[in-house]
């Protein structure tokens, strides 16, 4: 006959079996009311301002896509197409750009050197808004430092404009590019190289058929991440150029402040919805890209 377990023995084994028997997500509960709190409410808000306009006389809502169909037309809409462009070309030289750099980091056999690259990418990857405005307006304005110095306004430079635009974002797009991309270099296994090499390819045919076929996920993702950065981007484009350069940042901010019309909040609720809309097309080309590339990598 088998001897009955202490008590002592007994309430640990309870407790065990009580931990494993519950459900697992209620670790994540916390998480999930913070993410509705903080996103879903001004979600909700959005949404049903984008679609409701408030009669000033009886005080009355009704609800409409006027305010959606007004955000794709005349400036709102030449706005949004101005957002995507400087956001298109500034990811673009960013990646072509920030990849090399990344690429001479990781293949440097100085420690020193790349731990002193990557942490000035994760500074200057998050240096923005009106500090990084008023430094290139210091340097490369009217009479900024080098301006003067290099008589770059009598070669018809201009900060204040798109290309000076493209400029500025550049200085925060390159460090993050070679961030984003370094992790995807450093999983390039050198035996694919030397396979290469052994059966004749050059260092531009190995970059051509083996290690970009297998970046081009991480280099894809990470062009959509640096779109997504200059797309989202405000305080430096208010403090530098102002209305100068149609954007749909800036266009909602004066929509919300009344600095065109009067009245047209709820427009701009629908202009951040068109935001929001971009923003899910961009992170729907991003994750799978990223599932894509870790497959290879850690292959």
């Amino acid at each position: 006959m088998t001897a009955a377990l202490p008590r002592a023995d007994v309430a640990p084994v309870a407790s065990a079996k009580r931990r494993r028997h519950a459900p697992g997500w209620l670790a994540v509960v916390p998480l999930l009311v913070f993410v509705a709190i903080a996103f879903g409410l001004p979600a909700v808000a959005i949404v049903n301002g984008a679609f409701s306009v408030d009669d000033a006389t009886t005080g009355a809502t009704t609800y409409t896509g006027a305010n959606m169909t007004a955000s794709l037309q005349g400036p709102y809409l030449t706005a949004l197409l101005g957002s995507v462009k400087l956001s298109a070309i500034s990811a673009a030289l960013g990646a072509l750009l920030g990849l090399p750099l990344a690429q001479a980091v990781v293949s440097s056999r100085s420690t020193w050197l790349r731990e002193a690259v990557l942490t000035a990418s994760g500074v200057l990857a998050n240096f923005g808004g009106v500090p990084l405005a008023f430094a290139f307006v210091a340097t490369l304005g009217n009479a900024g430092v080098l301006t003067v110095h290099l008589g770059l306004k009598d070669s018809g430079w201009d900060l204040y404009s798109f290309w000076g635009l493209v400029l500025v974002y550049l200085y925060f797009l390159i460090p993050l590019m070679v961030l984003t991309i370094t992790p995807a270099l450093d999983g390039l296994r050198s035996q694919w190289r030397e396979a290469a090499l052994n059966n004749g390819a050059t260092g531009v045919q190995y970059w051509r058929h083996v290690a970009l076929p297998v970046l081009a996920p991480s280099l894809l993702g990470g062009l959509v991440l640096l779109f997504g950065s200059a797309f989202a981007a405000y305080a430096t484009a208010a403090a530098m150029v102002g209305s100068a350069v149609p954007l749909v940042t800036l266009q909602i901010a004066d929509a919300l402040s009344g600095n065109v019309l009067v009245g047209q909040e709820n427009v701009a609720l629908a202009l951040s919805l068109d935001m929001v809309l971009v923003a899910g097309l961009v992170m729907a080309v991003y994750l799978p890209l990223q599932r894509r590339s870790a497959r290879w990598l850690d292959a």
